[in-house]
């Protein structure tokens, strides 16, 4: 029987391996065809993962030298890179825990800084500040350094971008209860953002004529009204209708975050009559039929740039360009979903019967007109047939319901929308978005997406954020400052409504 030295190799450390070791292959470092082969664990107490981790993240250069250590060889990032991609799902937790712990702050180093700094505190200004910048280098992580170098070479930037979606699901998931895992998404989330700089993106027009391989992303990344087929995509790139989206030189061919307009000579209260009922796909535009912008539907395509504000801008960006088209265009609103009213709508409607209050939240009038459209089961409470009827959306097949349940409906979402708080602000991400803009919570619209998805998520109403531009720099900063929500007045009507009727 022959023998190869390969052979011979994976023998001789069969007696060292774990249950979930794997033979991985990587490029060598020197390139060519040539590849090293790893096994785990490939010498006695030391992991794969350790060896990688060893020979890619580089020690954190002396403060003297910070700025005269030569890069590593592009085949480190390139080394570190193909492991990662090859591993499993919960090997990559854990290689990214042990990247974290490991490969982070030297913190006896910054615990000895941090007591030099006081020890200096009398001495003069030169001195204080050199201990203050040479504690602030030291609590540079490690990895940091290996994530600007990925970054430089092809395809890194993405990696990164992707490698942190992997991060906010560990972190969504708690699938790793590491704490360093967090300041690994913190410092991967700063560089990102740096990276992506409103300024070094690029605004561009998706137009029918725009590479196949574009239409088609636009079509899969779009997350708030579903492309149906080539021919619905083509009605929303076509007259009377724009789509922009922003892209970035290190990721090219990707989309990062699309914007969908539609031109109306006034603001829509419905998304049928833009994405259903618009049929003329060749028709010239008649600018005189154009006075208004409405936004209504923005997709983030990357998970991994959660956080990283692109949207906002995209919108800021959008109308100087709208502008520029059609200098008398003096309306921009979005026309947005609500996702989550029925979710919290079932939540209160549970909370108000546990607590004996489900006559509370209409008035005696409004369940009897209830009552007599739902010709329910005697004996069967109203609030647990209302709760029915709305997870079931059964309710819109029945004028006379859709009659008695539209001013309460209303109200209860108007209360959702403006009342409803995490942390001082908007509890619904959609309107929390707009606000932070600077928009105006407008105009609260009754089935205006009578779509199965729209009736399951918010009972088939949307709303529409106004911007008014002179105002939008006002209405941000009292929102992010004092949490103060700028409304109109259907709006704050029917929140006075809710108040009224829900004894608050």
């Amino acid at each position: 029987m022959i023998s190869n030295p390969l052979t011979r190799a994976v023998r001789s450390r069969v007696r060292f391996w774990r249950p979930r070791a794997v033979l991985k292959a990587l490029p060598e470092a020197s390139g060519g065809g040539s590849r090293r082969w790893y096994s785990a664990p490939s010498r006695r107490g030391v992991s794969v993962m350790e060896e990688i981790l060893a020979r890619v993240v580089a020690p954190l250069p002396s403060y003297e030298t910070r700025d005269k250590s030569p890069p590593p060889p592009e085949s480190t990032s390139l080394e570190f890179m193909n492991y990662y991609r090859g591993l499993e799902k919960e090997d990559k937790v854990d290689f990214l825990s042990k990247l974290s712990q490991e490969c982070g702050v030297d913190h006896k180093t910054v615990s000895e800084l941090a007591t030099k700094l006081l020890d200096t505190q009398r001495r003069d200004q030169a001195t204080i500040l050199q201990a203050e910048d040479r504690l602030r280098y030291s609590l540079t992580p490690r990895y940091k350094q290996l994530f600007s170098h990925v970054s430089r070479v092809e395809g890194g930037v993405k990696f990164l971008v992707d490698l942190r979606a992997d991060l906010l699901e560990i972190l969504a998931s708690k699938a790793s209860e590491n704490p360093h895992i967090r300041d690994l998404n913190g410092t991967l989330k700063s560089l990102l953002s740096k990276w992506f700089a409103v300024g070094l993106l690029r605004l561009e027009r998706i137009t029918w004529q725009s590479p196949c391989e574009i239409l088609q992303k636009i079509s899969q990344y779009e997350a708030v009204h579903p492309v149906r087929n080539w021919t619905d995509l083509k009605r929303r790139v076509g007259p009377y209708r724009r789509c922009y989206a922003f892209t970035h030189a290190a990721m090219p061919g990707e989309p990062l975050v699309v914007l969908h307009v539609a031109l109306t000579e006034d603001i829509s209260d419905n998304i049928q009559s833009i994405v259903r009922e618009f049929a003329t796909l060749d028709a010239e535009e008649d600018i005189n039929k154009i006075n208004s912008a409405i936004f209504y539907s923005i997709s983030s395509t990357q998970a991994g740039l959660q956080g990283v504000e692109l949207g906002n801008y995209l919108i800021k960006r959008v109308v100087r360009e709208l502008q520029s088209e059609f200098p008398h265009m003096a309306q921009f609103s979005s026309l947005s979903p609500i996702p989550g009213f029925c979710s919290w709508l079932q939540g209160l409607l549970g909370q108000y019967r546990k607590e004996g209050r489900g006559a509370d939240l209409l008035s005696e009038q409004e369940w009897s007109e209830v009552e007599q459209a739902l010709d329910s089961d005697a004996g069967t409470p109203p609030v647990d047939s209302l709760r029915k009827l709305i997870a079931t959306g059964e309710w819109t097949r029945s004028e006379k319901l859709c009659l008695a349940l539209e001013p309460v409906l209303m109200r209860l979402c108007a209360w959702y929308l403006y009342g409803e708080k995490r942390r001082g602000f908007a509890l619904n991400p959609v309107a929390n978005f707009h606000l932070q803009n600077g928009a105006t919570m407008w105009r609260i619209n009754w089935r205006a997406d009578t779509s199965p998805r729209g009736v399951a998520n918010s009972c088939g109403i949307m709303v529409n954020y106004r911007y008014f531009l002179n105002q939008t720099t006002t209405n941000s900063a009292l929102y992010l400052q004092n949490k103060a929500v700028a409304a109109s007045e259907q709006v704050l009507g029917l929140v006075s409504q809710f108040q009224k009727n829900s004894k608050l």
